[in-house]
């Protein structure tokens, strides 16, 4: 989070972040988007609260599934729990599709992209993509495509999972499901 220590007139006004948010609330922002592990102290800090609430609400959300605690090291951790994370993604995906069909559209296409990379740069993947770089003559903005592509390949790759997975439960994980089993 990013800490704005002054306002606009001048005075040392606290940061607009925490005069619209609770501690507690802040504590869950930072504690989602984590994308390493983290101690308390770093998350507290970061959420601009004290360390013994934090904890607490950290301890409610390893409780949750939404992040998991490491204790191996020399410091207890706190690190994103990405199966949560894949669910809340899968179900994201299922409520902004109209359909199953679309969904399943939409993986055809992620997997036709993929199909199309591999057949104009005769490779299987990203990193043999990526290794085209160095053994081709290419122009600095044609290395950058290429780079840029790998990147975007291997992000569609872990999103396909995430797709196939949607569609694969969509009548356990879309909301209108969800709406017909509550109202029976």
């Amino acid at each position: 989070m990013t800490r704005d220590d002054s306002s606009s007139d001048g005075d040392q006004s606290p940061p607009l972040v925490t005069q619209r948010t609770t501690g507690e609330d802040r504590v869950r922002m930072v504690a989602r988007q984590l994308t390493e592990p983290r101690t308390a102290n770093w998350i507290a800090s970061e959420a601009d609260w004290s360390y013994e609430p934090t904890k607490r609400v950290l301890e409610r959300l390893v409780d949750n599934g939404v992040i998991r605690r490491d204790d191996e090291g020399q410091h207890t951790t706190y690190r994103p729990d990405y199966r949560h994370q894949a669910m809340r993604e899968a179900m994201a995906l299922c409520d902004d599709a109209g359909s199953v069909k679309e969904l399943t559209n939409r993986l055809s296409e992620i997997k036709t992209r993929i199909q199309e990379w591999k057949s104009t740069y005769d490779v299987s993947s990203p990193n043999e993509l990526r290794a085209t770089i160095a053994d081709a003559d290419l122009s600095s903005d044609e290395e950058a495509e290429r780079r840029d592509i790998a990147r975007t390949w291997e992000h569609l790759e872990g999103r396909l999972e995430i797709v196939r997975f949607a569609v694969r439960e969509w009548d356990f994980l879309s909301s209108s499901a969800a709406f017909v089993e509550a109202s029976d």
